[in-house]
């Protein structure tokens, strides 16, 4: 990555800088292109609530066990979930609560829209 890459970013307004530097940007963009996609939402949005193994969530989602372990990977990629390892067993969660908040506040966007 290019030096210039890692700069805050200038304001065209005023000249103020932004405190959001490039890399960063390019990872939020893609952490929101991989959540628009309806299914990794879900797989997102069922774990908010409890971990799951694959196979539970494959069947809880109506997914198919690649399917779920394909967005899964994608989703621990981008840090948005984790896992544990429990003898043979791997559980999946959010990575944290930000993840959790971030569904919450956009949610609550779109119901906002419905009034």
């Amino acid at each position: 990555m290019e030096s210039s890459d890692k700069r805050n970013i200038e304001h065209p307004a005023n000249g103020s800088h932004s405190p959001y530097d490039i890399e960063s940007i390019n990872r939020l963009s893609e952490a929101f292109k991989v959540l628009g996609d309806p299914t990794k939402l879900r797989i997102c949005i069922l774990l908010s609530e409890k971990e799951y193994a694959v196979s539970g969530m494959a069947s809880e989602l109506r997914l198919s066990h690649s399917a779920a372990s394909h967005g899964l990977r994608i989703l621990r990629n981008l840090r948005l979930v984790k896992f544990r390892r429990e003898g043979k067993m791997i559980y999946y969660s959010l990575d944290d609560d930000h993840v959790k908040e971030l569904i919450r506040i956009g949610y609550d966007h779109i119901l906002e829209e419905k009034r």
